[in-house]
């Protein structure tokens, strides 16, 4: 028995998942290409990993429809969501829907890979690594690209709603 284990509280899954929804974190969207078109899923695991060189990581369950594609093209632009695009992190979250209908897009300048617009931003990369992590698999990433747009908003998620930033002057 490892160390690990030896220590763990036992607890279920709806604990563990109502404990994590107390971070709060931002939406993305991961996109890449597929070979009948762009592929993309909503994703909250995604992290900077370093600046120097810039790498960034995101998970994605082993599960996915979308592991084929990203293992094949390699390329990826992490969308950053904003306030207004609620209803694209639902789009992109479901499983067996045409996920690209009403969507406009554009290939990222960087890697050609899909870009989202009404963002509050985007990375664009290569992935450079797998790593198993029990139900998931996290990939790193290293970043060829960037674009930030501050006047936009960004959307959040806590403990299981949707949130928005409330500015104070």
């Amino acid at each position: 028995m490892s160390a690990i284990s030896s220590t763990l509280q036992v607890f279920d899954q709806r604990e563990y998942r109502d404990a994590m929804g107390g971070f709060a974190s931002g939406i993305t969207i991961i996109t890449t290409h597929g070979a009948e078109g762009p592929v993309g899923f909503t994703c909250q695991s995604f992290y900077s990993v370093s600046v120097d060189p810039p790498l960034i990581s995101f998970s994605v369950a082993r599960t996915s429809r979308s592991l084929a594609s990203l293992r094949e093209h390699g390329k990826v632009v992490v969308n950053f969501l904003s306030s207004e695009q609620q209803h694209l992190s639902g789009q992109f979250a479901r499983s067996g829907t045409d996920k690209w209908a009403g969507v406009e897009w554009y290939p990222s300048e960087s890697n050609g890979a899909p870009t989202l617009d009404g963002g509050t931003g985007w990375v664009a990369g290569e992935i450079e690594r797998e790593i198993e992590a029990g139900d998931h698999l996290i990939f790193l990433v290293a970043v060829s690209g960037i674009s930030t747009d501050p006047e936009r908003t960004p959307l959040l998620f806590y403990r299981g709603k949707y949130h928005e930033l409330e500015y104070q002057i």
